[in-house]
């Protein structure tokens, strides 16, 4: 998995205490019961920490975390 998937696993850890058996990147958001403020938290801090802004359109509870760490490479690439 690329370096991004694993910066996405660290802050969901950080923010959400998610266990560790549970994340992988074929979960998605919702089956890891995380709420729409962490989500928004989530939000804010790839934009701060990656560089790139995900809108709250984007960042749905049926993303996957293999799929948000595909859309965040897409766009730092295309920085």
């Amino acid at each position: 998995m690329s370096t991004t998937y694993h910066q996405l696993v660290d802050m969901l850890a950080r923010l959400h205490g998610a266990p560790a058996d549970r994340i992988s990147p074929e979960a998605t958001f919702a089956e890891l019961d995380v709420d729409s403020l962490t989500m928004v938290e989530i939000s804010i801090r790839i934009e701060r920490d990656l560089g790139v802004a995900i809108g709250d359109d984007e960042l749905r509870s049926d993303l996957t975390l293999g799929d948000l760490a595909g859309l965040v490479d897409a766009r730092q690439g295309a920085l």
